[in-house]
């Protein structure tokens, strides 16, 4: 992938790559190693040589990485968009992001291991976002540093089942935290991070006599087990979050499904929307 400019009034290199494309100087620095920048076809350049109007800066993110940090694992994975920039996925429940100790080869990462191999495609796994092991969803993966470092600017929009009757919409702004003596569970704390949810009630319905709730939920920032934390705060927990609320026999994990992303992406400039199918109580949502 190439990205590509005609200089117009610029002083040197370093400032186009800098200022047009937003480039850090640790890429900046593994581009020059790699002589991967191009002034006017040729790469025998230095960062602060000079430029003129209508010279032409190339710059090719295709480089070879070593990821065989992680192991390949082949899966069925259900890609929802990929272009040169990007990797979108549709995770499915009980599958962490990242591999650990006790998900050494099962992890979504293990699977976009398996696929890029697949496609002779040498790039470190860079996941954009992250989901709970058991929300299922949109993970954004990008195909290198460049993007990775570009797309922090995205709209993502979850749908819950919560427990009990909630109408209309609002906004829970309550600050979080780990919770004390752990390292898994957070809570609303006063000397925590910021956090903000948006919610909309979408819908109310019963299952077998349990009042519930489908709820949209936009995160305006992205603290860790944020919307479970939050919904259990105004006492509507998410449906089988055994975590924050209790178990249900109607689903066997928190009913959460992270279903719509929607960006500029950095090359093209246009603005992607992608959406995920809903996973649960297909017949009462």
């Amino acid at each position: 992938m190439d990205l590509i400019y005609t200089v117009q009034n610029e002083i040197n290199i370093r400032q186009v790559l800098r200022e047009h494309f937003g480039i850090s100087n640790k890429l900046l620095l593994k581009l020059k190693q790699n002589k991967k920048i191009y002034l006017n076809n040729s790469n025998n350049i230095y960062l602060d040589m000079s430029v003129k109007e209508n010279d032409l800066i190339k710059v090719n993110l295709d480089f070879e990485e070593d990821n065989s940090n992680i192991v390949p694992t082949k899966m069925n994975l259900k890609i929802l968009y990929e272009d040169d920039s990007l990797l979108i996925i549709d995770k499915p429940p009980h599958m962490p992001v990242h591999p650990s100790l006790n998900h050494y080869e099962n992890s979504l990462s293990n699977g976009v291991k398996y696929y890029f191999d697949s496609v002779n495609l040498h790039r470190l796994i860079r996941p954009i976002n992250r989901l709970d092991k058991d929300t299922s969803g949109i993970v954004m993966f990008a195909k290198n540093e460049y993007i990775q470092s570009r797309l922090t600017n995205y709209t993502k929009e979850y749908i819950a089942i919560v427990v009990g009757t909630l109408e209309g919409k609002g906004i829970i702004d309550k600050p979080i935290k780990r919770k004390a003596n752990s390292i898994i569970e957070r809570c609303v704390d006063e000397n925590g991070e910021k956090a903000i949810t948006e919610y909309e009630v979408l819908k109310n319905f019963n299952i077998n006599g349990e009042d519930l709730t489908e709820v949209k939920c936009i995160l305006r920032t992205g603290r860790t087990h944020q919307i479970r934390v939050h919904m259990a705060s105004i006492n509507h927990p998410i449906l089988g979050d055994t975590l924050y609320g209790q178990e249900s026999n109607l689903i066997d994990r928190q009913a959460l499904h992270a279903f719509k992303v929607k960006f500029i992406h950095p090359i093209t400039k246009k603005e992607i929307e992608i959406i995920s199918p809903i996973p649960f109580f297909e017949d009462y949502i």
